[in-house]
């Protein structure tokens, strides 16, 4: 296999590389001294051994964050301007290592490197940028009073950042998720304790080095690696006071339940099984391709995969045939391999978990295009299509996290919606259609947080993002994110006379 990058430099990145945690600016061991392995899902080989944080640690993390939110530390008593340009830089900084991060996302989640260079670490420099302008736009407001002398008594409101914050973050897209989740919290004036995925820790370390070159003060991000104890003990932590959580709808429910004891805010980024609606009279030459990539996209290892396919029954057959035509055409490999298209699932869980879905679709009557392993060694899954499906199918209804799609025909548009909208989830949807009303009554209809029309897996850090339903709470991105990290103070003054 030709490497997309030298060897020698993948070496020297990942050497390079901190195994410790961020807390307070410097760099720690785990309270209890243990470390645990990241592999490289592509050849099941050791990356690196990294701390194992747990309840110790966490709490460590979040005094850290505490005294870094005090009224008299330098960050809260940082200009909004300075404050932006630390953030700004941090994003230049991301660039600036673009091909480390693609690496490090190559090897520890197993994407294609050219798939993490082209898109993963440029949308996490510009969500960086974006954000940075946020920090002197936060505002207030004066209110006209509707009952009060307003000669008399003047009513405003004041933008305050919440506290300090727990952040968990899922494997799919290690970096983009950690930007996502920090550069709003740091806009917000806020501070937080940042745990990545136990699969995934690597880019997040990086991210903690450049944050601390681009002049974060000490505690302001802390990043604590480990399993799920450490994500419990945030969530559960009396002097954590938001908690923001990216991953799957039952971890969230934990999370939830975590929090209640200090009743702190939760924002909740979950699962999702989004339907994907292709009209008889769509450009159908853009509906597979666009079908295709919303479902074959990070290995569909995509919380908005467009993993429930419907049809409208004139062009069932050439759609679904297309679309299997391109998961042929699919190159699933090494994402190091240049020729590459798709790489491994992240772990050996979620090889078994991808795989048992497809079974399960086997033996419930489906017929099964794709779903073989790819190789000996490594997660590596062939892009799957199931047919013959029903909605009661488990490989319908639940999350598969992984590339299967699910593709049934309907009759008319009256019919289809009732049917996109039968899940528990509303993270995504599409409809690919030439007739603009349509596209509109059916965008309308769709109980999803996101609807694309005529595309698929189009992101922008202006535009909110989030879930219906099972699928969270709150929004990420754009300026409707910092409902998550503000509080609002409202001022009442007597002014006499």
């Amino acid at each position: 296999m030709t490497l997309a990058v030298d060897e020698n430099r993948v070496d020297e990145v990942v050497k390079s590389l901190s195994r410790k945690m961020l807390i307070n600016g410097e760099w720690v061991d785990s309270a209890s001294g243990r470390t645990f392995e990241t592999l490289n899902p592509a050849t099941e080989e050791v990356l690196a051994s990294v701390a194992h944080g747990e309840a110790e640690d966490v709490d460590r993390a979040v005094r850290a964050a505490r005294a870094a939110f005090d009224d008299s530390s330098p960050w809260r008593r940082m200009p909004h301007g300075q404050r932006g340009r630390i953030i700004h830089k941090l994003g230049d900084l991301v660039l600036e290592h673009l091909e480390d991060f693609a690496l490090l996302e190559s090897l520890d989640n197993g994407k294609p490197y050219a798939v993490a260079k082209a898109a993963d670490v440029p949308l996490a420099a510009d969500l960086f940028h974006y954000m940075s302008g946020w920090a002197t736009k936060i505002e207030g407001a004066t209110i006209p009073t509707s009952g009060l002398d307003p000669a008399r008594y003047l009513g405003f409101t004041l933008r305050e950042p919440v506290g300090v914050c727990g952040q968990i973050i899922p494997w799919n897209f290690p970096l983009l998720m950690a930007a996502w989740k920090v550069g709003p919290v740091l806009a917000a004036g806020c501070t937080t304790v940042l745990k990545p995925a136990e699969q995934t820790p690597l880019s997040a370390l990086l991210l903690g080095e450049l944050a601390m070159q681009a002049g974060l003060p000490p505690g302001v991000l802390n990043i604590v690696t480990g399993f799920g104890e450490a994500g419990a003990a945030l969530a559960a932590h009396r002097d954590v006071d938001k908690v923001a959580f990216t991953g799957s709808t039952e971890v969230g429910r934990e999370i939830v339940k975590a929090a209640a004891g200090n009743l702190k805010k939760v924002t909740l980024e979950l699962g999702g099984k989004s339907p994907n609606v292709v009209y008889a009279d769509a450009d159908l030459d853009a509906a597979i391709a666009g079908s295709a990539n919303a479902i074959f996209f990070n290995q569909g290892e995509c919380c908005v995969a467009g993993s429930r396919l419907y049809v409208e029954a004139p062009v069932y057959d050439e759609v679904v045939a297309g679309i299997r035509e391109q998961a042929e055409l699919i190159k699933v490999g090494n994402g190091l391999d240049p020729e590459t298209t798709m790489g491994p699932l992240v772990s050996q869980e979620q090889f078994d978990r991808v795989t048992g879905y497809i079974r399960s679709g086997r033996d419930d009557g489906a017929t099964i295009s794709g779903g073989d392993r790819v190789g000996d060694r490594g997660y590596f899954v062939a892009p799957t299509v199931l047919t013959e499906t029903r909605e009661e199918m488990t490989a319908v209804r639940e999350e598969i996290f992984g590339p299967v799609v699910a593709a049934a025909p309907f009759d008319s548009e009256s019919d289809i919606m009732p049917t996109a909208n039968n899940t528990n989830y509303g993270l995504g949807a599409g409809v690919f259609t030439k007739d603009v009303g349509k596209a509109y009554r059916t965008a309308r209809r769709m109980r999803a947080g996101t609807v694309w029309v005529n595309t698929w897996n189009v992101f922008d850090a202006s535009l909110p993002f989030g879930g219906y339903k099972e699928s969270g709470w709150g929004r990420e991105m754009g300026s409707a994110v910092f409902n998550n990290y503000m509080e609002t103070k409202t001022v009442i003054t007597d002014l006499g006379g």
